[in-house]
């Protein structure tokens, strides 16, 4: 049966739909030994020669296991695939026994907290969708204490560049530390360093971030650098988006 290649990509596990479209607009795609660039070019799995960066594609999807992780990320790494400057990257936090990994979504290099980890590029596409909004909760500590009038702009939703608004968040105050305070936040939506900026936009930058929820999981158990398999379960309640 013919399928989008970009969902084909997915399937196997090489890259999230997104990422898999990007591939085939770059030229990195072919059927049968023909470039393909065309996003909506559709390709049968079981007859046609698919290959990703010269890579074959089609025994991927036949043996293809997904692998679904949990990580508490340390600051100091990156959430990426690879690294020009060799920094840390969260993949070599989990062991490589369970294959080739994508983190989804991303955290800030400095920035701990909980990080999905896949090769499940559908599930990626999922967790990551504008649409989906699943609930994120930060913990974050920042300089100085906030009055509350600019904790309601932040709550509304606040202006962070040029014809870019947040929007609404729920801020909640958890506590003062000397000269410093402490928040929880909950965003539904995931825009770059975006807890980071509004902080700024009110005067008061972060001093430390960390995530501790997505959706349903928290990261009770789960000490900062260590990873745990999700189950069965859990992921199916994100894939679901019974989330909140």
């Amino acid at each position: 049966m013919q399928q989008r290649l970009q969902k084909l990509i997915a399937a196997a596990g090489i890259a999230s739909r997104r990422h898999g479209e990007e591939l085939i607009n770059a030229g990195e795609v072919t059927v049968n030994g023909k470039i393909v660039t065309e996003l909506g070019a559709k390709a049968d799995p079981e007859t046609d020669h698919i290959k990703v960066k010269g890579r074959l594609l089609n025994p991927l999807l036949q043996k293809h296991e997904y692998v679904y992780v949990l990580l508490n990320k340390p600051k100091g790494y990156l959430s990426s695939m690879a690294d020009p400057n060799g920094r840390p990257l969260v993949t070599d936090l989990i062991p490589s026994r369970l294959g080739r990994l994508h983190p989804v979504g991303r955290l800030d290099f400095n920035t701990e907290g909980l990080l999905l980890l896949t090769n499940d590029g559908e599930f990626t596409n999922v967790i990551t969708s504008a649409r989906n909004r699943i609930a994120k909760v930060y913990e974050v500590k920042v300089k100085g204490v906030p009055p509350e009038s600019a904790i309601d702009r932040l709550r509304r939703g606040i202006a962070i560049g040029k014809g870019e608004r947040t929007a609404p968040a729920e801020v909640r105050k958890l506590r003062e530390i000397k000269a410093n305070s402490w928040f929880e936040v909950i965003l539904h939506e995931g825009r770059n360093q975006q807890i980071r900026r509004i902080f700024d936009a009110i005067g008061h930058s972060v001093v430390k971030l960390r995530r501790t929820r997505i959706g349903t999981l928290d990261d009770r158990g789960l000490p900062l650098g260590k990873w745990r398999r999700l189950m069965e379960v859990e992921v199916k309640r994100l894939s679901r988006n019974r989330l909140r």
